[in-house]
């Protein structure tokens, strides 16, 4: 199936091992009926910094949405299991970096793989779904195919999300399972954790947010608060305070004393 244009992920291997930051891997998780490119640009400015980042495509994603309908949430949390299993063995140190459903699969990473995941940078994650529908599509996801697309919340004029205008009643309906896994597992994510979410949002509610910082056990955490930009915060007009509050995130986290923790 071919991809639409700009869905292609991405990988960069550090080549200067000399850096500092050459021990740290990024794993970037994308959007529910998003794609790469949403965070590509992320993902290539971390990479310039000489870090080795992996931006996966999720399965179902990237094409047409009607490839979706047969994928569900262990899908794509296996899929960003095995990059972050693969830059654990290459990296001392795994940052994972989600925006919106991808930092809940962040979040479940760093609950079921805390030996792997050194710390979280998430963007507008999301971890509730509305309960009218969800509690509709039980019977809906065998009757209606799809309901009208998330993508493009963006303030930024002219600036275009790469996604499907369509969301996948089935893919909707497990999206809403995997969001009651990672809320019940919030307890278990201790590490590091940048949380920058968006004042204005008509995707995710900002109590979302409010309720991760409640229930997650991190004791090192920073909240950032982006005024200028909507839920794809990451094409948005404040894309480079978001690079650069994970850049110094990152640099804290290289510089401060780390025992290697062993994976379960």
């Amino acid at each position: 199936m071919r991809l639409l244009p700009g869905a292609e992920p991405f990988h960069h291997i550090s080549q200067d091992a000399s850096r500092r930051g050459a021990e740290v891997g990024v794993l970037l998780c994308h959007g529910f009926t998003g794609s790469p490119q949403s965070l590509r640009p992320w993902a290539e400015a971390l990479a310039a910094r000489g870090h080795t980042v992996s931006l996966p495509l999720l399965p179902g994603h990237g094409t047409r949405w009607q490839d979706m309908a047969v994928t569900g949430w262990p899908d794509w949390y296996a899929t960003v299991h095995r990059e972050l299993l693969l830059l654990a063995e290459r990296c001392e140190r795994v940052v994972v970096c989600g925006l919106s459903m991808g930092g809940a699969l962040a979040l479940r990473l760093a609950a079921r793989q805390p030996g792997n995941v050194s710390a979280l940078a998430l963007v507008n994650p999301a971890l509730t779904f509305p309960a009218a529908k969800g509690a509709a599509l039980a019977v809906l996801r065998h009757l209606v195919p799809s309901t009208p697309g998330l993508v493009g919340d963006i303030a930024r004029p002219g600036v275009r999300e790469v996604g499907y205008d369509r969301v996948p009643s089935r893919a909707a309906h497990s999206l809403r399972e995997l969001l009651s896994l990672v809320r019940d597992e919030l307890p278990q994510v201790t590490q590091p954790l940048l949380l920058m979410h968006s004042a204005v949002d008509h995707v995710v509610p900002p109590t979302d947010s409010a309720l991760l910082l409640a229930r997650v056990s991190s004791l090192d955490v920073r909240e950032v608060v982006l005024t200028e930009s909507f839920h794809v915060a990451t094409l948005d007009h404040d894309a480079e305070r978001i690079l650069q509050e994970t850049d110094a995130f990152i640099t804290r986290l290289v510089t401060s004393p780390r025992d290697k923790e062993v994976s379960p």
